[in-house]
């Protein structure tokens, strides 16, 4: 019989879901709540009414029927009536029938016309009867994880989707009057799972299609009262960023996780936040094979046990079978997850023929590693599909994971025999010397695709298919480019002394700090003709096509270019410092600005990369270059005029020194910036306080703020004998670079205009101070005519040397005339920060050719490898 025959109709009673039989037992309980401008509570009696309408439009005879799933009423409607009808359900996504339909040629098509995703549902018959024959006990048909209109999809019976909404509703011990918002679509399992589990206690589920980000969303919670909503692990991402753990939602009950792995950490901050506001915290595991969920950890057992996956749902039970390639590898106890229970599927179906089959399977193989813990609680250790051998070493592809998130970086990994391919959304330098290290493979095995964002499915799940098809395009510039002179890789080979610049590097990623970055930011601007806001984080393979498709305009480069605020203050500031020093005039506050600016440049280039190791790293060398300079210079200085003392040389004037204003302190501003600089590595080396400024980077800034107020206004003593405390300048620089929108910047303004005014009781001096921060905080870049902003970039370059040397220049030529003696300090500054930087650039590369004579640390290398082998 050809696929298009109709096959003769079947009177017999259909098998019907209970809970979908059932729905007008619940009589006037309002049963879904539509939302938008057009909101309306349907009631279980009315929606039985519409379900039971909508099914004799089915008619009698059971047929295949394709329903295009969607968060609202009518789509959930045509759904049930299906079910009630008997019916076997295709559920497909909104606008995804396309390759369903050639694949299993349904009898009846639920969908909106033309692939669109508004408006009512159409009815298309496209047969009379049934071209297919349909096992009894088949109900519903769903695209397995991760495979969204692949023709594989689950066969889920009557007795599977009974059984799960049962067991969800008794461990989460879902009331009548409970109140469910759609947080994932019903085409989901996982969405599909919370309308069955609520529909089966005659609660109330609230349909919307908004996403947690948005801030209707959560003004509809609290309107509706909702006590649930579920997550996959890319939800709780994006409650971090829309600030969840400060929000009053006084009716949460509950919040599910599913859908994928959630980091431990997250887990146990999640269910902190839970205890402290009064909800609870189900994280749960769970297959489209089975329906939709196999296992539950229990609020109470979150703290303690946050990386299990908990026990196994009513009715159903866990086997563990030994998995012999492994040879041990992961640790005693391992092997492959095996789940029994009601709502094991019957089996898959590739094509309508299978729809005529049984149960094909009896258990569920997951395909998931895991080990059965002491207190009865199972954990997930690995995926046994996704391991990996690499040049010969075999690579658990999600524990690699796990390992660059641990590091704050949100990857996705995928292998083959010759390479490792880790696609990115974040800093690619960072990731390939994460992988480098902590996989130990070799540079050239590990590929990185930066990506703005991870390809995910609509479940939120990430698109593996989508990351190995990225990772197949061109994922670098092509051959050539970026290799000449005018390239981006080879100005920053060149400012920055890497030889080893690849296009995934970055400025920060690849050592760039705020004594670098003016003159890179000077000579890339000439190369782009427009700098982009973020290019200390952009990869140069961007900026090299950036670059080579850019079109640049003569006639504008004559009329100015664009400098960075940062840039423009630093050269104008440290020209202010001299001049007033050689009262060429008195324009006092300039270095107050400068520390000001030190905070701003400390979170741009010091805070970058999400890697706390990598970070503490380049906190340190970024001090040293402003400490190494700054002791030879002073040193020289101490021995030639002997002025200075050991205190001064060591840096330690601004603590142990006099207390009256002498020479000794002409360095007050270095040794301070030194001792904030210090401090905050100290502080940020913390593990709690890195993830803390990573969560909130705004919040910390705020938070040292308020301690640096407490030394501004005198309430705690620092026991610095002679400066005024700066440290809240650098805070308010801090917030100013974090300051991402105009609510947070008109918050840093208004901070400098509560605090600044009064600091030094000169009206004149504190409004200095206070411009400065402003321009900083709310204009990114400032134009100027190009022959000026090479000087400047200069200036600004070398702003730290001028300061050290213009002490021992200007004092011997004021006299003669104030102008030649701040052009003579100027250039003498230039002249020490020119031969420091050719000197420094000198020394990594010297490092570098003794480091590549030492042996290799095998044993270390082998350490890192062997703990992530075996899931540690």
């Amino acid at each position: 019989m050809s696929s298009t025959e109709a096959l003769p109709a079947v009177h017999a009673a259909p098998r019907v879901v209970p809970f979908v039989r059932d729905l007008a037992a619940h009589g006037g309980r309002c049963a879904l709540v539509t939302s938008g401008p057009g909101r309306r509570e349907v009631s279980y009696a009315e929606l039985a009414a519409r379900v039971a309408a909508l099914a004799g439009r089915l008619g009698v005879t059971r047929r295949l029927v394709l329903v295009e799933g969607a968060n609202d009423l009518d789509a959930v409607t045509a759904y049930l009536g299906a079910l009630a009808g008997g019916h076997v359900v295709l559920l497909v996504p909104p606008g995804g029938a396309g390759p369903l339909l050639d694949a299993y040629d349904p009898d009846v098509v639920l969908a909106r016309p033309d692939g669109s995703r508004d408006g009512p549902l159409d009815l298309r018959e496209r047969r009379a009867g049934s071209a297919h024959e349909l096992h009894p006990e088949l109900a519903l048909l769903l695209s397995t994880s991760g495979s969204t209109g692949s023709p594989k999809l689950v066969r889920l019976s009557q007795e599977n989707v009974q059984s799960n909404a049962e067991s969800i509703a008794s461990y989460l011990g879902i009331r009548p009057s409970d109140r469910a918002v759609t947080t994932l679509p019903v085409h989901y399992c996982y969405g599909l799972s919370v309308l069955h589990s609520h529909l089966l206690r005659g609660a109330s589920v609230v349909l919307t299609g908004l996403s947690v980000v948005d801030r209707c969303f959560w003004d509809l919670v609290r309107s509706e009262g909702c006590t649930s909503f579920a997550g996959v692990p890319y939800t709780f991402d994006l409650l971090e960023r829309v600030g969840f753990e400060r929000m009053a939602l006084p009716s949460l009950r509950y919040v599910t996780q599913a859908g994928g792995r959630l980091d431990p950490e997250r887990v146990r901050r999640f269910a902190e936040l839970g205890r402290r506001s009064g909800w609870d915290l189900f994280v749960m595991y769970g297959q489209t094979e089975a329906t939709a969920r196999m296992a539950y950890l229990p609020p109470d057992r979150a703290l303690e046990h946050p990386g299990a996956i908990g026990v196994a749902v009513p009715g159903g039970s866990f086997a563990l079978e030994p998995v012999p390639e492994l040879d041990g590898s992961l640790g005693p106890g391992v092997g492959e997850i095996v789940y029994s229970g009601p709502n094991v599927m019957l089996g898959y179906a590739q094509s309508p023929a299978d729809l005529a089959l049984g149960r094909a399977v009896e258990v569920l193989r997951t395909g998931d590693l895991g080990r059965r813990c002491p207190d009865g609680l199972y954990e997930v250790v690995g995926r046994r599909s996704r391991f990996v051998k690499v040049f010969g070493l075999r690579i658990d592809l999600q524990q690699a994971e796990r390992v660059l998130a641990e590091h704050g970086l949100r990857a996705a990994c995928v292998g083959a025999d010759e390479e490792l391919v880790v696609a990115v959304a974040g800093e690619a330098g960072a990731a390939l010397r994460l992988a480098v290290r902590e996989l130990g493979l070799p540079p050239h095995a590990v590929r990185v695709c930066r990506l703005e964002e991870l390809p995910r499915l609509s479940s939120g799940k990430l698109d593996y298919a989508r990351i190995r098809e990225l990772a197949r395009g061109p994922g670098q510039a092509p051959a050539g480019d970026g290799a000449g002179a005018g390239s981006v890789r080879a100005l920053y080979a060149e400012l920055l002394d890497r030889p080893d610049v690849g296009d995934g590097d970055t400025f920060v990623g690849l050592g760039g700090d705020s004594l670098s970055y003016v003159e890179v930011s000077v000579r890339l601007e000439e190369l782009l003709g427009v700098l982009p806001p973020a290019w200390h984080t952009t990869p140069v393979g961007e900026l090299q096509r950036a670059a080579a498709g850019s079109q640049r305009p003569v006639g504008r480069r004559r009329f100015g270019r664009s400098l960075e605020t940062g840039v423009v203050l630093r050269a104008v500031a440290i020209v202010l410092i001299v001049g007033t020093h050689a009262k060429l005039f008195t324009l006092l506050g300039s270095a107050h600005v400068l520390f000001a600016l030190a905070g701003y440049n400390f979170a741009r280039f010091q805070l970058a990369s999400p890697d706390r190791r990598e970070r503490l790293r380049g906190q340190l060398v970024s001090v040293a270059r402003v400490v190494v300079p700054s002791v030879v210079w002073i040193a020289a200085a101490a021995l030639v005029t002997g002025t200075y003392g050991l205190l001064n040389v060591v840096l330690l004037n601004a603590v142990l020194g006099p207390e009256s204003w002498t020479r000794q302190w002409h360095f007050w501003f270095v040794e301070v910036l030194v001792y904030v600089l210090l401090g905050l590595v100290a502080l940020l080396a913390v593990p709690a306080v890195h993830r803390l400024e990573r969560r909130r980077p705004f919040a910390l800034p705020c938070a040292v703020l308020a301690v640096g107020l407490l030394g501004r206004y005198g309430v705690l003593d620092l026991g610095v004998p002679n400066p005024k405390p700066v440290l809240w300048l650098f805070a308010l620089g801090w917030m100013a670079a974090r300051a991402s929108d105009v609510r947070r910047r008109a918050l840093v303004s208004a901070a400098v205009v509560a605090t600044v005014p009064g600091f030094f009781g000169d009206p004149w001096r504190d409004a200095l101070i206070a411009a400065g921060v402003v321009l900083l905080t709310w204009v990114p870049v400032l134009r100027c005519p190009a022959r000026l902003s090479r000087l400047l970039g200069v200036l600004a370059s070398s702003s730290l040397y001028v300061y050290l040397t213009h002490w021992q220049v200007y004092p011997h030529l004021v006299g003669v005339s104030p102008v030649l003696a701040v052009v003579a300090s100027l250039a003498v500054g230039v002249a020490y920060w020119a031969l420091a930087s050719a000197l420094m650039r000198r020394l990594p590369r010297r490092a570098g050719r003794a480091g590549a004579r030492l042996p290799r640390p095998r044993a270390a290398v082998e350490g890192a490898r062997d703990r992530l082998r075996s899931g540690v």
